[in-house]
């Protein structure tokens, strides 16, 4: 997910979106632990995106 496509979401969609990649790398960190996946890349690039997506929302919040 890049920036320009996070800026140009609401905050609402972003909250939404939160909520959508903390499931997501719990489900990936679940499947890391019971070895149905090997990519534990895929964490590490959720919560990159999780992290850019509440950038952004703080970067809102504060204007």
């Amino acid at each position: 997910m890049k920036v320009v496509e996070i800026r140009e979401k609401s905050i609402d969609e972003l909250l939404k979106i939160v909520e959508d990649l903390k499931a997501a790398i719990h489900q990936s960190q679940m499947d890391l632990i019971m070895n149905k996946s090997q990519k534990s890349s895929d964490i590490r690039n959720k919560k990159k995106d999780l992290a850019r997506v509440m950038t952004v929302i703080k970067e809102k919040r504060n204007l």
